[in-house]
């Protein structure tokens, strides 16, 4: 039986080993959102703890020192909030990138795909059509044979 052979599996090969790239790229930037969301989530919470010592130093005994240092703590970690935000909508961004990267990469691989097993489909119909004729000949082969016994 003759063998298949994908004129283009070098080019489908490379389009595998980019959408593995794409992949780890995604991936990668999903770790890096998910790092700077952590660090966002971890600064609110500072942020809370300073409210709450703001809160505490106010309802108890007056301390002016603690009041103003837990004031200024908040202000400050408002601002880290902030630039935390713009870092999380960057990341987000580059992930969204790596997405889009990925679905064209992906998209592309499976039109090679789709090639490769059309291909294959013509491949199989000539392959049949060539048994048949083969079978055809040796048939028409042992008809002619028989008939030049009888004569």
């Amino acid at each position: 039986m003759a063998k298949f052979f994908y004129r283009m599996q070098n080019i489908l090969d490379i389009k595998l080993k980019l959408e593995e790239s794409a992949r780890q790229e995604y991936a990668d930037a999903r770790i890096r959102l998910n790092e700077e969301e952590e660090k966002l989530e971890k600064l609110k919470q500072r942020k809370e703890k300073y409210y709450a010592e703001y809160n505490e130093a106010i309802l108890g005994r007056l301390d002016k020192i603690k009041i103003d240092e837990c004031a200024n703590a908040i202000v400050v970690m408002d601002d880290y909030i902030e630039t935390q935000n713009l870092q999380v909508k960057k990341r987000s961004r580059e992930l969204e990138k790596a997405r889009l990267k990925l679905n064209e990469v992906m998209q592309e691989r499976k039109m090679h795909e789709k090639l490769k097993e059309k291909k294959f489909e013509e491949f199989l119909v000539e392959l049949n059509a060539q048994e048949n004729k083969e079978t055809d000949e040796v048939v028409s082969y042992q008809f002619n044979a028989a008939n030049r016994e009888e004569e």
